[in-house]
């Protein structure tokens, strides 16, 4: 029998909420280095945006090293956080960017490693949506 984890501790889904809006942020001021700093280091953690991917932090590195500042705005709506345990935790979102009129679809999947939150695998599409 698999026992069933905590979901959605109140503490965890503050923590990790706030880790997620820290992301955006360095996202849309293109804080690489913190960008960098959020995904798991290791050769194991895959990204798939809208027109790229990465397989490794070496590959995920170099992508945001040559990605320049957005010059369009995103505005986030309906923020899913789900947590499991203290260590687990998938954040979903809907975007909406100034500059197309395609939805965009956001997932990650954050895991505490060593005390800090990483996140190990990433998904990011845009489609018309209405």
């Amino acid at each position: 029998m698999i026992d069933q984890p905590q979901v959605n501790l109140p503490e965890v889904v503050a923590e990790i909420t706030k880790i997620f809006h820290e992301y955006e942020l360095a996202l849309m001021t293109n804080d690489v280095e913190k960008l960098n700093q959020y995904f798991w280091q290791d050769g194991r953690v895959t990204r798939y945006g809208i027109a790229d991917r990465q397989w490794g932090i070496s590959e995920l590195v170099a992508y945001r090293k040559a990605t320049p500042a957005p010059d369009f705005t995103r505005t986030l709506e309906h923020l899913r956080v789900t947590t499991f345990d203290q260590s687990t935790a998938i954040c979903q979102v809907e975007f909406v960017r100034s500059d197309t009129t395609l939805r965009g679809f956001q997932t990650q999947t954050w895991i505490k490693i060593e005390g800090v939150w990483r996140i190990v695998s990433a998904h990011v599409s845009m489609i018309p949506f209405t």
